[in-house]
């Protein structure tokens, strides 16, 4: 722990970034505002992409000093995570996305928790920013406990040990130790590299106070995808970590399987209906709790509520192997 206490270290930052023009330079420019009295490197892993991104990276690059672009030709995130962290050397990894920007003493808050706890890795709370009508209801539904079963990175809480956190602020040789990123797993690899991590005997812990933007989907089909994907990854994660399953992750497909064998069998069994309209009720309470602060929200925010508990359950029930076309875009 001595080479977190003495002085500060130079960190690296990784980006995996694919199709990701429109927000990469206010990303890369709210690591570059850090104020940190080390080193700061940002190692920007760049997929194939249709946006201009390899180019707005390479120019980024051209113009800072502290910019490096690395290929990223598989596209996917593990990869080019890894890929990163294998052309930086500073002794703390920062995870980072092209698409959120760290909050101000980001860097210096965590690498402080880092020397602080001993932990292997720290991260704090994802907050989700929309800008259009949609986006912004499945910010909310990102950061309720009725959409996302409590992780304290989605709802907040007190500091201490977690099963994971919202991108991570590692030392470089506990990354290193466990193997890094598993590049098998398009989606879900950071919850799995903490799996690892807390297996190998280090500690992840969570600190309020660190945060990060992250920027939400902007239509029901987008979302619908990517939380089936989650919800897919997840069974393969828990394949191979069978004891990392936690109660909010069986309280979803459990709900959705009653609700939908209610709505089968209703016709037959007058009782069965009772299932989904118990659904529909819960929904509708956490849909008034959470969205009684913003006007006009509420039916939105009810169906992104939906459909990331329904899309996420189909893909965890169905399992299997699958190839994602999001790459990058976590």
């Amino acid at each position: 722990m001595s080479e977190y206490v003495l002085g500060t270290p130079d960190v690296d930052v990784v980006m995996p970034v694919r199709d990701e023009a429109r927000h990469l330079e206010a990303a890369v420019a709210a690591i570059s505002a850090q104020e940190y009295a080390g080193a700061i490197r940002i190692h920007v892993a760049v997929a194939p992409s249709t946006d201009g991104t390899e180019a707005l990276a390479a120019r980024l690059a051209a113009s800072d000093p502290t910019v490096a672009v690395i290929p990223n030709p598989s596209g996917s995130t593990p990869a080019g995570l890894n890929a990163a962290i294998a052309s930086s050397s500073a002794p703390v990894v920062v995870r980072a996305d092209g698409h959120c920007q760290l909050s101000p003493g980001y860097i210096a808050r965590a690498v402080e928790t880092l020397a602080r706890t001993g932990a292997a890795n720290v991260g704090g709370i994802q907050r989700p920013v929309g800008v259009t009508p949609f986006e912004q209801a499945v910010a909310v539904a990102m950061s309720s406990r009725f959409g996302t079963g409590g992780a304290r990175f989605h709802v907040g809480g007190p500091q201490g040990p977690v099963d994971t956190v919202y991108l991570g602020v590692f030392r470089r040789h506990a990354l290193v130790e466990v193997g890094a990123f598993d590049e098998r797993l398009v989606r879900n690899q950071d919850y799995e590299l903490n799996v690892r991590l807390r297996a190998a005997g280090h500690e992840v812990w969570f600190d309020p106070e660190l945060w990060a933007t992250y920027r939400p989907r902007p239509d029901i089909g987008s979302l619908a995808r990517q939380y089936f994907h989650y919800g897919r990854y997840k069974r393969q994660v828990l394949a191979r970590h069978p004891r990392s399953l936690k109660l909010r992750q069986i309280v979803p497909p459990v709900v959705c399987t009653v609700v939908f064998g209610g709505l089968v069998v209703s016709p037959w069994r007058r009782r069965a209906v009772l299932a989904p309209a118990g659904y529909l009720a819960a929904l509708t309470a956490a849909t008034a709790i959470e969205g009684r602060w913003q006007r006009g929200i509420r039916l939105r925010l009810a169906t992104a509520l939906a459909t990331m508990h329904f899309s996420w359950s189909a893909g965890l029930l169905l399992g299997g192997s699958i190839r994602s076309s999001e790459g990058a875009r976590t």
